[in-house]
């Protein structure tokens, strides 16, 4: 197949400033596969952990990314399931996104439902699939439960405060700062705590009567960990699924014990997204919530295809909200 696509790719691990603009040529798909000419990107915290070497990268030159959108190019042998020009999405190891088009094997390809957009679907499937597993799986949420929600206003804290919401519980949310306070009520948290404050926990605990809620979803890590653990009732849930404020502290486990038979999880996407039946099921019901308005976003921001060193600079410094991407248009 004759053509070129521009790729994003780093030599070494470092800061924004490796990243660099390459070409390369456009080859078929072989059987079993699809071509994906991209329309959005997806840009996440788990592509600044691959760039800066916390998760390490098998062989250099890498390309970065775990998700995007676009339409199908061309299909190898044998693809049944989709046709040249259909809407698609996916989420994807290993990684690869951050280029014009891209060769996946059919089976980890899903379709975008018509009403649905693309650019939506492209930086958001990662968040919103992630959230689909932590209300469903990691803790089923339900009219019982009150849940707390870390970083309510950024991407995936949008998500699951809508979703939790949906569900009947009640959500607590917190926010890095009193700007994103409206962000988060609008995402459906009933109650919004700021989590530099120092009296946070104290906070949650006395919403609650002094009881601590039901389960946290914490996707910042580092010493939030363990004022996470402080805000739960007994038999409590904490599902740790990202840590950008950097690693968990060494932990005894023996502290659980101590502070209520606690739970813990750490779960990943692709373990529940393992099979091309998972992956799809999970993704209509996501597209389906989105469809019914339960999940509701900004339209996405999206950085030009030369712009990945501010994006990756702006989100690190969490000077986003919601899902951010680039445009590969």
């Amino acid at each position: 197949m004759s053509g070129t696509a521009r790729t994003i790719e780093f030599d070494q691990p470092g800061g924004p400033e490796v990243l660099q603009w390459r070409t390369r040529p456009l080859a078929a798909p072989q059987a079993g596969e699809v071509l994906i000419e991209q329309s959005a990107i997806g840009v996440n915290y788990i592509d600044i952990q691959h760039r800066s070497g916390r998760y390490p990268i098998a062989s250099f030159p890498s390309s970065l990314g775990i998700e995007a959108s676009g339409h199908v190019l061309a299909v190898g042998d044998g693809v049944s399931d989709f046709r040249v020009g259909d809407r698609v999405a996916y989420i994807h190891l290993p990684i690869g996104a951050y280029t014009t088009h891209r060769i996946l094997p059919a089976a980890r390809v899903v379709p975008v439902p018509e009403g649905v957009p693309l650019d939506w679907a492209g930086v958001t499937l990662n968040r919103a699939l992630t959230a689909q597993y932590l209300v469903n799986d990691s803790f089923p949420v339900g009219p019982a439960h009150v849940v707390l929600v870390h970083a309510a206003a950024g991407g995936v804290g949008q998500l699951l405060a809508q979703w939790a919401t949906h569900r009947g519980a009640r959500v607590i949310g917190t926010v890095g700062s009193a700007e994103k306070i409206a962000l988060a009520r609008a995402a459906g948290c009933h109650e919004v705590l700021i989590s530099s404050d120092p009296g946070w926990v104290a906070a949650c605990r006395a919403l609650t009567a002094g009881e601590g809620v039901h389960a946290v979803f914490d996707g910042i890590g580092g010493a939030m960990f363990e004022q996470s653990l402080l805000a739960l009732r007994p038999n409590g849930v904490l599902a740790s699924y990202g840590t950008p404020a950097g690693p968990i502290p060494p932990f005894d486990i023996f502290r659980l014990n101590q502070l209520g038979s606690l739970h813990i999880t750490s779960p990943s996407i692709f373990t529940f997204n393992k099979t091309t039946e998972a992956l799809r099921a999970r993704s209509a019901d996501v597209f389906a919530q989105a469809l019914a308005g339960v999940l509701r976003t900004d339209t996405p921001r999206l950085y030009g295809f030369d712009q990945a060193r501010e994006a990756h600079a702006d989100l690190a410094a969490r000077r986003t909200t919601g899902s951010i991407g680039l445009s590969a248009r």
